[in-house]
């Protein structure tokens, strides 16, 4: 088990929650915590080599990007197929997440996938079900049939955890 020393908390505070939208925002990081930059950036590298912090990344606001339909598919995969499944959904930009979940949901579906689709023109998409049509292209894609469609109706909370 490895313990925190101070320099990681205080690094680790600042870059939990949002940084700083600006040209160099670990400087800014730095400046408010009285080192430089390249002193940030390592302490951040040495978490993630210590196997601390598992990754750092952005959390976008899909809706306010222009992401207007949002859905969690999941999938009935043969424990067989699992793998390839996994890949092929993967590899669609569309698809933010893709996971496979044990035990499984209601018994068979246990791979998950996060779809976000970009808004469109409302005279060309006018009366489509778009998610629908999206997941029966994947669906005939891996040769899988059995999915269900969990729509997102609304965002209630999008922030990262913060613990110091």
């Amino acid at each position: 088990m490895s313990v925190l020393i101070e320099i990681e908390k205080k690094v680790a505070r600042q870059v939990q929650g949002d940084i700083p939208l600006e040209k160099r925002p670990f400087e800014t990081i730095g400046e408010r915590i009285g080192i430089n930059a390249d002193d940030v950036i390592d302490v951040l590298k040495g978490l993630k080599e210590k196997g601390i912090m598992r990754r750092f990344g952005a959390v976008l606001r899909h809706r306010r990007a222009g992401f207007s339909e949002n859905a969690m598919v999941i999938w009935a995969v043969p424990e067989e197929r699992c793998e390839e499944a996994g890949f092929i959904l993967a590899s669609y930009k569309e698809i933010t997440h893709c996971y496979e979940r044990t035990p499984s949901l209601e018994g068979i579906y246990n791979i998950f996938t996060m779809v976000h689709l970009p808004e469109e023109d409302p005279e060309e998409t006018s009366g489509k079900d778009r998610m629908k049509e999206f997941t029966g292209g994947i669906s005939s894609a891996i040769g899988i049939g059995e999915y269900k469609i969990l729509r997102s109706l609304k965002e209630f909370k999008k922030s990262s955890m913060e613990y110091f």
